[in-house]
């Protein structure tokens, strides 16, 4: 087993922890969250804004999908990640067991994604890290940042159990530099902090470079939900999607009012920086 004191080293810009709001459909929006970000304090901290673009196994390849209005067309992405100085993470989703050439598909999400993307974050259940490796010895991306989402159905596939966790964790170190416990996986399902804080325990205690990240229903009501997680682990990073909207479905476009808030409020948890 590979342990996480094994983790290549890495500069503060590439293993700082972020704030992230994902579905950003606009350059526009990106503009206005960063000087956002940047208001509240955050760019004194270790800390970074998470710009995240969805992208779907179907609309990479342009099958039917009713995501197909709510994200971004793949030749608008690199445009969108055209800011500096945040991470720019597309997120590829793939439920539907594609991992037999998960390395085309992410050579072809890469290239769409452009020099300014610097993240990829991998929406699927214990994707194929030989697939990974090989995607990112074929683009040249070395130094792309990896985000590994846990969600619901995987952590059911190590039996909710944070030994399993490990792991089957092990076999991404050295790939993925962040691990993300998402049970609600963008439809806005509250996270539970108590019933997470086990794998995050767990996971820093066998990798210790490893990132730790959180997601679920998190909005500008819901996000004081990570205050007991960031008390614990001062770096924890987190991201925000379904509760960004008043309806709560990703399908409809973020109220960037409410994004706003979220972020503000996000920021006031970081310790280091003063809330309002």
């Amino acid at each position: 087993m590979v342990t996480g004191t094994q983790i290549s080293q890495k500069d503060d810009s590439e293993m700082r922890s972020y704030i992230g709001i994902t579905d950003f459909t606009d350059v526009a929006q990106v503009t206005a969250m960063k000087g956002i970000f940047s208001q509240g304090g955050a760019q004194n901290s270790n800390r970074t804004l998470h710009v995240g673009v969805m992208m779907s196994y179907k609309t990479l390849y342009g099958y039917p999908t009713k995501w197909s209005a709510a994200f971004p067309k793949n030749g608008d992405i690199a445009a969108i990640f055209s800011e500096t100085d945040v991470m720019n993470c597309l997120h590829y989703a793939d439920f539907d067991d594609h991992d037999e050439h998960l390395a085309d598909c992410l050579i072809k999400a890469i290239g769409y994604g452009g020099p300014g993307l610097n993240a990829l974050q991998l929406d699927m259940r214990w994707p194929d890290p030989r697939e990974i490796a090989r995607a990112l010895v074929a683009t040249k991306r070395h130094a792309l940042k990896v985000i590994l989402q846990v969600g619901r159905q995987a952590l059911v596939d190590v039996g909710n159990d944070s030994d399993e966790l490990v792991e089957r964790v092990s076999s991404y170190i050295g790939l993925a530099q962040y691990v993300l416990l998402d049970k609600s996986m963008g439809q806005g399902l509250p996270m539970n902090p108590a019933e997470l804080a086990p794998y995050l325990r767990a996971l820093r205690r066998a990798f210790p470079l490893l990132g730790l990240a959180v997601a679920g229903g998190l909005g500008p009501d819901t996000v004081e939900l990570v205050r007991p997680l960031v008390e614990e682990f001062p770096d924890l990073s987190w991201d925000a999607q379904g509760r960004l909207r008043p309806s709560g479905s990703a399908l409809d476009p973020i109220d960037w009012d409410l994004a706003a808030e979220y972020l503000i409020k996000g920021m006031a948890l970081v310790p280091g920086i003063p809330s309002e």
